[in-house]
């Protein structure tokens, strides 16, 4: 009488299995996956404060890579990457700390790639109709410090007026401040009475400032500059995002958010 065999089993299949969950935690087993060699890169750009909305806007439809921002002061982002941060891009509300970093070999040669209008912020129903109004004793006005590229405007603003009247007005000055941004919550949240920022800024405020325009003989030159730092990966994209926000759909955002085209700087 012949012994009973069991049916041989297929171990073969089981293990397959096995061995396709492991590669498939490790390398997507054959499936598509974000972090696979196709996958968009992902760029973190250092941007001056003033150009979050504008910035935010254009992240949605660049298609290059995916955007990461860190919104500050310029000069604050400056010192970041000069104490060995690395963000792909650097951009200024200055040309003058993307040139200085250019210079130090820290960065790519600098690009303007945009331009923007200083103004006087003042609340909806302001009377403040100038820079005499600013000299009047009680005047409460906020600026931004004398490092970032918005108190340096203002500062050029404020020398070419007759001294009497720059000191009036700097003596109405409540607070100094390090970005456009914390100028716009002053003024916003009723802490002062006028403060100068970009015109820009003021249209974010979506109607809860308006902006007093300059005699055009005091208007600086604004123009922001970026450039590529030095030694991070991703340059083709970095430079696509810049290309994008000098001559792209980027610029058309930058514009309808108040900036103005790249000037001769």
């Amino acid at each position: 009488m012949l012994a009973h065999v069991a049916p041989r089993r297929n171990r073969t299949l089981p293990a397959l299995a096995a061995l396709c969950a492991v590669v498939l935690v490790v390398a997507g087993c054959g499936s598509s996956s974000d972090g696979g060699g196709g996958s968009t890169p992902t760029l973190t750009v250092s941007a001056a404060a003033s150009l979050k909305d504008a910035f935010t806007t254009c992240a949605q439809s660049f298609k290059q890579a995916k955007l990461k921002f860190s919104f500050a002061g310029s000069d604050q982002l400056a010192a970041q990457i000069r104490q060995g941060a690395s963000p792909n891009v650097f951009a200024s509300a200055n040309t003058k700390l993307p040139d200085q970093l250019a210079a130090e070999g820290k960065l790519s040669k600098p690009q303007v790639f945009a331009g923007n209008k200083l103004v006087i912020a003042v609340p909806q129903d302001s009377k403040i109709t100038g820079l005499a109004d600013l000299a009047k004793p009680g005047t409460s006005i906020v600026i931004g410090d004398a490092s970032v590229p918005i108190g340096s405007y203002t500062r050029e603003v404020l020398g070419r007026l007759p001294p009497a009247q720059e000191k009036a007005i700097l003596a109405n000055v409540k607070s100094e401040e390090p970005d456009v941004a914390s100028i716009v919550g002053k003024l916003t949240q009723g802490a002062a009475d006028a403060g100068f920022t970009y015109v820009s800024d003021v249209k974010g405020t979506k109607g809860q400032l308006k902006a007093v325009d300059l005699p055009a003989n005091l208007q600086p030159n604004v123009a922001y500059g970026a450039g590529i730092v030095k030694g991070t990966p991703n340059t083709k994209e970095s430079q696509a995002f810049i290309d994008d926000v000098i001559s792209g759909s980027c610029s058309k955002v930058m514009q309808q958010n108040g900036f103005l085209p790249p000037p001769n700087a």
